[in-house]
């Protein structure tokens, strides 16, 4: 009866805070990065069937032979879409487009640097500032990624093109000056936001097949040296050229945004007299068709310097559908390596189930039928191998309620990333949703902590442990608790450095609120599930006296085996891991999840199968101390992942403040200790699952 009032109370403290978080403020729901106004609220093929302003609308991609629909906004039709299997889809849209004249707001993003990976607000440099800054309600994955997305003065309009608009003129003092200067030392890229599209400078390279590769936001300025002068000045780019993309609807007269492009320049605007709002340029003139296409006069960043900024904005049409505007942004040319990387990797797994399939089928078969031919004690005894020692097999080991919680913890860990994944295929996150995937796998993580509690219970319950409230409390706050001092530490640093990246006050609440609230009594809930459910038997008896385990070989030693076992796991995601640290640290764009699920897949197999082989050949040696082991086999592909880390952070980024190292380094921390809680769980299980399977299929007296 007192089981019963504890999970009706948990269940009745939960649901009013999820009701509250979830519905209560929720007039509509919409996907992150899609505001609510973009949408219509009626189709126009069908006038009588109003359409909700909350439902967002697909927007297909196809991506390295990968058919996906994702969601964005501003589209009307029908977009057709086959999928992996070759199912056809027919998808009505209906979003508003654009009418000549109508007009176009640019947003301003973060500004970020590969070289500091500090992000500040665009607003942190004296930029021309609109009259009201108007911050936009960024979702907590965009809070988190450092995104501060605020209005701005370039206001276009649709194909309607514009020359030499002047936006502003400053004159910088000191402090200005001395803040353009660090800017551009540290390489730091402005980021825009047209329609959802972020802006990109085309870039030419003729070594490659499409000829034209896309970097995200331009540079504040540059570092050059006047002629016959051997100092360094730093310039910064105050014109920008705009390239608005669209599609014209065939049908009527609207159009939709597929492309937005910039070409940044650096020139030192001339005017003749005194400086008015009615002053025209003699460097820049729309009346007189002179129109700026080279740096060649650059505006240099000193102190009592005038810099006038400007813009010009031209509008192409394209043949390129709204349907399929982000392929410019996504599309891979380099899809070669990932496949190679797959095929790696199956190479890997191939060896692998190779030798699980030759001590399965061969040597385990073998083994059981003659174990299950003695017949007299005596011959028993003659025996060696695994069979004896079945009688410590399942004994508890050292430490028992940290490997509870370690494999609970995993099965989160294991569940959000496998939910992610397929909400990523089927084309939920995409990469048009800032912040969508980060939300996504904070809020999912906060759900698996029912699977969490259920999983470390029930392994503590066939320990014959009887505190499970004890092991639901380390379980809800173990790990969380590690990762959010690493995470609470580096976000002081950040705070330091007056950098957007900083995680606001009320955003930390929100995190702790979501722990507190929603994953801890989640944790106890599936803990007092799996507390009630009957004990899981062993297969076999466990003596009250353990075995002398003989002398081990040095290659059983069992850090030599641990290090061994984690090498093949990170080697089948080595390569795939090169992208994703690339898409982090360098800020490219990561949406290959076809591959990347595959590969997990393949680090799903090799790490079961690797700790299955490790793990026979110790029990065959007479250690039965196989429950830590097979945990630390496959997690000890986490040490080499940070090893990488490390490689890649001396070889690939140009990182040179100690901040910023000490930022990577902490991340990469948080990155290889899930890692490590994640395949050191999956080998557990597989592990688990075979030493049960072989002692339950002898005879044992």
């Amino acid at each position: 009866m007192e089981g019963h009032r504890f999970q009706v109370g948990w269940v009745f403290s939960v649901f009013p805070l999820c009701f509250f978080l979830f519905f209560f403020p929720a007039h509509c729901f919409y996907l992150p990065g899609v505001a609510p106004e973009d949408l219509q609220k009626v189709d126009p093929l069908r006038p009588w069937l109003p359409i909700p302003n909350s439902c967002a609308k697909p927007e297909m991609l196809k991506i390295s032979g990968f058919h996906i629909s994702s969601f964005n906004n501003l589209q009307s039709g029908y977009v057709h879409s086959i999928n992996d299997a070759g199912i056809r889809f027919n998808v009505l849209l209906s979003l508003s487009p654009f009418m000549q004249g109508d007009p176009l707001y640019v947003k301003v993003n973060k500004l970020t640097s590969t070289k500091t990976q500090l992000p500040f607000s665009y607003y942190s440099l004296p930029y021309c500032q609109p009259e009201r800054i108007v911050d936009n309600a960024e979702n907590l994955g965009e809070v988190l990624r450092g995104d501060r997305i605020e209005n701005s003065p370039y206001e276009f309009k649709m194909r309607e093109p514009r020359m030499c608009n002047i936006v502003c003129r400053k004159v910088l003092d000191k402090k200005t000056a001395k803040a353009f200067k660090e800017k551009i030392d540290d390489e730091y890229r402005v980021n825009m936001i047209l329609d959802n599209l972020p802006l990109v400078v085309p870039v030419r390279r003729f070594n490659q097949e499409n000829g034209v590769v896309y970097q995200h936001g331009f540079h504040v300025g540059l570092k050059g040296r006047y002629a016959g002068s051997k100092e360094e000045k730093q310039f910064i780019n105050n014109h920008l050229t705009f390239t608005v993309k669209y599609h014209k609807d065939p049908h009527a007269d609207s159009a939709r945004i597929v492309g937005f492009e910039v070409k940044p320049f650096s020139i030192k605007h001339e005017y003749k007299g005194e400086w008015n709002e009615k002053t025209r340029l003699t460097t820049c003139d729309p009346q007189a068709k002179r129109a700026v296409t080279s740096s060649e006069s650059p505006q240099e960043v000193e102190e009592t310097r005038e810099i006038i900024f400007t813009y010009d904005v031209e509008l192409q049409e394209s043949d390129v559908k709204w349907a399929y505007r982000w392929d410019t942004y996504l599309l891979m040319a380099d899809d070669q390596i990932h496949w190679f990387s797959i095929v790696n990797s199956l190479m890997i797994v191939l060896f692998l189930s190779g030798m699980v399939a030759m001590i399965m089928l061969r040597t385990l078969y073998r083994d059981i039928s003659k174990y299950n031919q003695l017949e007299i004690q005596e011959e028993a005894q003659e025996e060696t191998g695994w069979k004896l020692v079945h009688g410590d097999v399942f004994r508890a080991p050292a430490n028992s309620d940290m490997l509870c919680v370690y494999v609970g913890t995993g099965v989160q860990f294991f569940g959000m990333i496998l939910v992610t994944m397929i909400f990523a295929l089927l084309g939920f996150l995409s990469p048009s949703n800032r912040g969508g995937l980060m939300t996504a796998m904070l809020l999912l993580w906060v759900f698996m902590g029912l699977f969490a509690g259920y999983s470390s219970v029930r392994l503590y319950k066939l320990f014959k442990g009887t505190e499970w409230k004890k092991i639901t409390l380390k379980t809800a706050f173990m790990f969380p608790a590690t990762v959010f001092s690493i995470f609470f530490a580096l976000n002081a640093l950040i705070w330091g450095q007056k950098s957007s990246g900083a995680v606001p006050f009320g955003t930390m609440i929100a995190l702790v609120l979501l722990w507190f609230g929603i994953s801890v009594p989640l944790v106890f809930i599936g803990s007092h599930i799996g507390f009630q459910k009957p004990t899981v038997q062993d297969p076999v008896k466990t003596s009250k006296i353990p075995r002398q385990i003989p002398e081990q070989a040095w290659y059983m030693n069992p850090t030599f085996s641990i290090l061994i076992g984690g090498i093949l796991p990170f080697g089948a995601v080595f390569i795939e891991l090169f992208f994703i640290l690339t898409s982090i640290w360098l800020h490219q764009f990561y949406y290959i999840f076809g591959f990347l699920f595959i590969v997990f897949v393949i680090l799903i197999v090799t790490c079961a199968e690797i700790t299955i082989v490790l793990c026979y050949f110790q029990l065959c040696s007479e250690d039965y101390r196989w429950w830590w082991r097979s945990y630390l086999t496959s997690g000890s592909s986490a040490l080499y992942l940070f090893l990488y880390a490390a490689f890649y952070f001396f070889t690939k980024l140009d990182i040179t403040k100690p901040v910023s190292g000490v930022l990577y380094f902490g991340y990469m921390l948080i990155v290889s200790y899930s890692f490590f809680v994640l395949t050191g769980t999956i080998g557990f299980y597989a592990c688990f699952r075979f030493t049960r399977l072989i002692y339950s299929s002898v005879k044992i007296e």
